[in-house]
């Protein structure tokens, strides 16, 4: 099955990705967490998340996958730099995970589904290869909101969104993951909704001088021009909204997420 990934692994995107903890990206899964469990993070990225995982089951061990290994050896050297020893990291598609059935206590996916052709199928095999009385966790994002009112960002979201669902994917698909989840054969689906929110000084310079350096330089700015779903005056456009962001005290992000827990 095609990846629908509308960026890469660029720095600028792998380093929004690297803020992300239990904490922050995974609130829900932070109940059911034991120390002795074995683990199963798809699409660990650089492996923030990961590690985070593996902190909160010290006497476990934590996989990350992800499709391609472009960010696995900064995961690595991450989990080393922060003391981690209970974590590996591989190559593997969500589509046809590299695992027996019933291999972990928990398999866990932070906005992954949204950039896949077949989320359904994602997770019927998710669900394989966690243990029976186990859990897969997911959160993806259901919506946005900012301000001030800005050109910009509405343009970087009508072009992500258009690239995306072009590209087979599913924008902001947080409200309905729990009807996948069904789909896929888990009848005890637990919903919730959490949520992210840069406004202060730190959180804007974060979020927005991340996401301007994507419209200057990243897999995105790249696809964008070269697939003709925008324009480089349209990616400057973009860039400059953001920076707008970043520079003004009143601007606040908001992000919506849909969370589940999947009982198998």
């Amino acid at each position: 099955m095609p990846e629908v990934y509308t960026t890469d692994h660029s720095a600028s995107v792998l380093r929004t990705h690297s803020w992300r903890t239990v904490s922050n990206s995974a609130p829900h899964l932070l109940p059911h967490l034991k120390p002795n469990q074995d683990i199963l993070d798809v699409g660990c990225g650089p492996g923030s998340i990961t590690i985070s995982l593996a902190k909160h089951v010290p006497t476990g061990h934590v996989t990350g996958v992800e499709y391609v290994t472009d960010p696995l050896e900064g995961a690595r050297s991450l989990a080393k730099a922060s003391g981690v020893t209970n974590t590996t990291f591989q190559e593997g598609n969500i589509h046809a995970l590299p695992f027996k059935d019933d291999t972990f206590d928990i398999v866990h996916a932070h906005q992954v589904l949204q950039h896949i052709a077949d989320p359904v199928h994602a997770l019927a095999e998710m669900r394989r290869v966690v243990k029976k009385g186990g859990i897969v966790a997911c959160r993806e994002s259901a919506e946005l909101s900012w301000y001030p009112d800005s050109v910009g960002i509405a343009k970087w979201r009508e072009i992500t969104e258009r690239m995306q669902s072009a590209k087979g994917g599913n924008p902001h698909p947080g409200r309905m993951i729990h009807v996948w989840a069904r789909e896929a054969g888990f009848v005890d689906v637990t919903r919730s909704a959490g949520a992210w929110c840069f406004g202060d000084d730190e959180e804007r310079a974060y979020w927005g001088g991340s996401m301007e350096e994507r419209a200057r330089s990243s897999g995105f700015a790249q696809g964008v021009v070269e697939e003709g779903f925008g324009t480089p005056d349209d990616l400057e456009i973009i860039a400059q909204g953001w920076r707008e962001f970043v520079e003004n005290p009143d601007a606040w992000f908001g992000l919506l997420h849909g969370e589940i827990i999947c009982r198998k």
